[in-house]
């Protein structure tokens, strides 16, 4: 049976079936509209660090190198043991309050450690309004994308300008990059054959999918991996706003092992993570690449995150998506990269968290890459024999709507669109710090066919919003600044919204920057294979294009990484 959220309940309550037009009042929403997000949404393993109704909580139990066998001793209490650890002396465990307390008095125990809930660091951590940074219309040149020529991975591989990768040259071939990461869609023809390896730590099987029943998750690590090694020539579903080639990733050739951590509500539990993290090892790779965190660094993580270095992987993680001053966790951590996010200019993104310890910067507003197939979007926005820059909300609908433009201001209650009619209208919101499905369920009760949702706090700006996955929805996109003045100017006149789905979409975040360096890393070890995991990433440090104020700063670390110079400078290293 569908059940509607509590927002769509309101909403629906508050229709006039007598109602024919709309004028304004409180209260006269259009009759049988339906607006809001379905809850039936497919369940899977719960992720949380809180008790589940079996009373029990997760832990990582440490014993002294004196005890026995840490898994034997849980075992014997009768708790849950969910990972042991080749790395560090501990399990995850499962506990009840009784079981904890028998452990903590155990003399041979050395800690109890919660164990902590992470997250993607991705777009739908984060309030409407955080994606102020400035970004401008992207563009592909044939297959590629002006992120990836911003880190110059084509000059590492296409140094002729042919506009496709050289095999000859150093593509990633032969490295194993890990993602850990929410799973992706095994079947997108830009990663067809590019996964050697995979598990799925939540589901305890070997197919990562990202989602759970059929029913496709966030998407977060579909657009994570294309990043990193979305072949040529294999171009998705994107009606004409791609060349039939579709994309290229940073490192083309290079080997995926997936791990599945997230949930489909982009959560995990660090135990998870650390597992993942022995996985990718075992599995000979080079580089793991970490859009994820949220957490603290403890006396284990250290340990696991150290022997994973030891390994010889470089461990890259996203650095946060607060716009703070401390950089997330295992991205702080001493023996991880930490990546925090630039737009298209090269200007830190107001989300992106920065810090002590922060190491290199990377493309991480407007990204675009794969995506769960038919899962992802493109829009277009013309008004007036006007074309202007539009993205679509993740999850929006698609389809085509031409009719006249009316100011919803916030779109904060159901008499916001003065000028609305039963009719059909196309709502224009303003910015707003209202959850993005409210005042889509605010304005379609008023009769909007569209919604735009409108960008005026700074030239250029670009929100890429998202919707819950399943609901009853109309196609809505988001405009920049420039395209928000001229569509001021353009109230009642009819302007034409299209949204298509496809096989790509836009995504903002350091999630989204961090498999950039991933990416630039499996070059490096394309190219050099004897070469130590310190060695890449001191290149990578070392030749980073300096930004901010003139040296090391705690915003952009030592700089945006810079494929080509990094290849030189691995080149003149001992």
């Amino acid at each position: 049976m569908k059940r509607w959220g509590l927002v769509g309940l309101m909403a629906l309550a508050a229709c006039a079936p007598e109602d024919t037009a709309y004028t304004g009042a409180q209260g006269g929403a259009c009759p049988g509209v339906t607006a809001g997000a379905l809850m039936d949404e497919p369940q899977e393993q719960d992720v949380r660090g809180g008790p589940r109704e079996d009373g029990r909580q997760s832990f990582i139990v440490r014993f002294r190198k004196d005890g026995v066998s840490a898994a034997s001793q849980v075992g014997q209490l009768g708790g849950q043991v969910t990972a042991r650890y080749r790395t560090v002396p501990a399990v995850a465990a499962r506990l009840t309050a009784d079981e904890h307390r028998k452990l903590a008095q155990d003399p041979r125990v050395e800690s109890i450690e919660p164990d902590q809930v992470w997250h993607a660091l991705g777009m739908a951590t984060l309030p409407a309004r955080a994606f102020a940074a400035a970004a401008v219309e992207g563009s592909v040149t044939g297959e590629y994308t002006d992120s990836l020529l911003q880190v110059q991975a084509n000059t590492v591989w296409d140094p002729a300008g042919a506009g496709v990768p050289d095999t000859a040259r150093p593509t990633g071939r032969g490295v194993r990059v890990c993602i850990i990461d929410s799973g992706l869609d095994l079947e997108h023809p830009e990663l067809e054959g590019a996964v050697v390896a995979r598990r799925d730590f939540l589901d305890g099987d070997d197919v990562p999918s990202d989602g759970v029943f059929g029913a496709w998750g966030s998407g977060h690590g579909t657009h994570v991996a294309g990043i990193v090694a979305a072949r040529p020539g294999r171009g998705a579903a994107s009606s004409s706003f791609l060349e039939k080639g579709g994309l290229v990733g940073v490192a083309p050739e290079a080997e995926l092992v997936i791990a599945r951590v997230l949930d489909v509500n982009g959560r995990t539990e660090m135990s998870l993570v650390l597992q993942a993290l022995e996985f990718c090892a075992a599995e000979g790779a080079r580089v793991a690449s970490l859009s994820l965190g949220g957490g603290f660094a403890t006396r284990t993580t250290l340990q696991a995150f150290q022997a994973a270095a030891d390994s010889g992987m470089l461990v890259v993680a996203a650095s946060g998506n607060d716009g703070g001053r401390v950089v997330s966790y295992p991205a702080s951590d001493p023996s991880v990269l930490a990546v925090g996010a630039v737009d298209a200019q090269n200007r830190r993104a107001v989300f992106s968290s920065g810090g002590d310890g922060m190491g290199l910067v990377a493309p991480g507003v407007d990204v675009l890459s794969t995506f769960p197939q038919g899962h992802g979007a493109f829009s277009t926005l013309e008004a007036r024999d006007l074309k202007l820059l539009s993205r679509p909300l993740l999850n929006a609908p698609e389809g085509t709507r031409t009719l006249g433009l009316v100011d919803c201001g916030e779109g904060e209650t159901l008499d916001s669109c003065k000028k609305s009619s039963c009719s059909g209208f196309i709502a224009y919101v303003r910015p707003s710090y209202l959850p993005v499905d409210l005042v889509m369920i605010n304005v379609m009760m008023q009769g909007a066919k569209a919604v735009i949702f409108g960008n005026e706090a700074m030239e250029g700006a670009v929100d890429i919003l998202s919707l819950p996955r399943k609901g009853r929805w109309v196609p809505a996109i988001t405009v920049n600044q420039a395209g928000s003045s001229v569509l001021h100017r353009l109230m009642s006149y009819s302007v034409r919204v299209e949204v298509k789905k496809a096989d790509y979409a836009y995504m903002s975040g350091t999630s989204m920057a961090a498999p950039y360096v991933s990416g630039v890393a499996a070059l490096l070890f394309s190219a050099h294979p004897s070469a130590t995991a310190e060695q890449v990433r001191t290149a990578m440090l070392s030749t980073a294009r300096d930004l901010g104020s003139g040296g090391y700063d705690e915003e952009y670390g030592h700089g945006l990484v810079q494929a080509h110079e990094a290849m030189e400078a691995l080149e003149h290293l001992p």
